[in-house]
């Protein structure tokens, strides 16, 4: 039987390195000579079955570590690569292998100063944040993609577009769709675009929520997505069809700074056409404001899903007609922010959202259920949150249900205009986040925070490993 090869040199030669010995002494003990040391170092030659047993009794070498595989390593400098600050640099793949396997030492010195550049990363952020609930402007320069880009535009202004609105509400009114709205959209796609709707099962679109194909002038909706889904994915096309220049004109004054942001900012704006359409602005505002902004209630009436409901809200702006100032945010069970906005602006320093107490992280514990709370922010700042799951497009039978939650917030002045203001609520005792909150004895605490050094004291133990002077 032929033996086992094994191409280990950088770490034989890590271990010869750690032990301080030359090439000849380790040859000696080896019983090899040091010519054949060398090669077997610079990977020209094999490690044998023999020589690793050697290794293993003369060095006490952990065999798992000459025979492992540098995968790990390679995955996680795959991981630092894909950086924005760093994506483009590597081709492919079989450079960070190699440099895995070729210079250990050196994979893992990156690696930690990755971490380190991170951590810096998070804690300048952290502090800026704290700098801007004091008044002092601090500007960062990061580097940040599109979506980054989109993003910041649309969580700091209100969520409003007037020209966007009232197109959608004078589109709506040549429709005349009754109760039908989907029957509407699909008779004025067909009679005026030429375009005809159809669903697709999974198997023939199994990647895809929606497929616009110009040459035989279809739109293919997936069967995943639930009946309100697929009434939004019309409105969109239908929106984007019956007034594109208003989509144009509302990007030109975005200013971003690439064709790519445009095309983001573009569906964006685009859901929210979709949203004004299904649920027009005067409509839909006196509805709510006669059942108190009862979710669940306006759904029902409006057809329409939670989620956008939730998100139409937030938009009652318009000066002759104004809603509460809503504020909104979605998380996946993860933690990660997929989206926050609201009408006057996310209310980030004031609120924060990522307070492990705040219903959005426990409702997914109790999907479908909506929980309300009155949550009291250290400094003063109050808000009422309603927050509930939602469920993502139709999973198979051995896929994994895609589940988010979504908070929608506004200032606890005006819980009284709410039906969940009618509850009486104890307050829960919140911070925007752990590294900027200081509110003692928290049985939530995640880590420590930026501006107090932990209470390091032997003889007595606090409610949380980050316990702080």
């Amino acid at each position: 039987m032929a033996e086992t090869k094994i191409f280990a040199g950088p770490r034989v030669r890590r271990v010869r390195n750690g032990l301080a010995l030359t090439q000849t002494a380790m040859a000696e003990a080896l019983g090899i000579s040091p010519s054949y040391l060398n090669l077997i170092e610079r990977n020209q030659r094999p490690l044998t079955v023999q020589l690793l047993l050697k290794l293993a009794s003369v060095y006490k070498v952990d065999l798992d570590e000459l025979q492992g595989e540098t995968s790990g390593s390679a995955a996680q400098l795959r991981e630092v690569f894909a950086d924005p600050l760093l994506a483009g640099e590597l081709p492919g793949d079989q450079e960070l292998i190699e440099v895995a396997e070729a210079a250990p030492n050196a994979a893992s010195g990156i690696l930690k100063l990755y971490r380190a550049y991170r951590e810096q990363s998070l804690r300048l952020k952290d502090l800026t944040g704290l700098l801007s609930q004091e008044g002092h402007a601090a500007a960062l320069s990061e580097t940040r993609l599109p979506i980054d880009e989109v993003r910041d535009v649309f969580e700091t202004r209100p969520a409003y577009f007037h020209c966007i609105d009232a197109a959608a509400e004078a589109f709506h009114a040549r429709l005349a769709p009754a109760d039908d709205l989907v029957a509407a959209l699909k008779d004025w796609l067909r009679r005026e675009q030429g375009l005809a709707v159809r669903t697709l099962p999974i198997h023939a679109m199994p990647n895809l929520r929606r497929r616009y194909d110009r040459h035989s002038m279809r739109l293919f909706l997936s069967e995943r997505l639930s009946p309100d889904e697929q009434l939004r994915e019309i409105a969109m096309e239908a929106s984007a069809l019956a007034f594109p220049d208003v989509f144009t004109e509302t990007l030109d004054g975005m200013s971003l700074s690439s064709g790519e942001a445009r095309r983001i900012a573009r569906f964006e704006l685009a859901r929210y056409a979709a949203h004004a359409l299904m649920m027009p602005y005067v409509a839909f505002h006196t509805t709510a404001v006669r059942a108190r902004y009862d979710l669940d209630l306006l759904r029902a009436r409006f057809r329409v899903s939670f989620e956008q409901v939730a998100c139409r809200l937030t938009t009652l702006q318009r000066p002759d007609a104004m809603g509460i100032p809503f504020f909104l945010m979605e998380i996946d069970n993860a933690g990660h922010r997929l989206r926050r906005g609201g009408a006057q602006g996310f209310p980030r320093a004031r609120f924060g959202g990522h307070c492990p107490k705040l219903a959005i992280h426990s409702a997914f514990t109790q999907p479908g259920q909506v929980l309300v709370d009155r949550v009291e922010i250290l400094g003063g700042a109050t808000f009422l949150t309603v927050a509930r799951t939602l469920e993502g497009p139709q999973a198979g039978f051995q896929e994994r249900v895609r589940r988010t939650a979504l908070l929608l917030g506004c200032d606890v002045a005006h819980a009284g205009e709410t039906v969940y203001g009618d509850a009486a609520l104890p307050p829960v005792l919140a911070g925007t986040a752990c590294r900027l909150c200081e509110r003692q004895g928290c049985l939530s605490r995640a880590e420590p925070p930026v501006t107090r050094p932990l209470g390091l004291d032997e003889m007595v133990t606090g409610l949380s490993a980050f316990d702080f002077q």
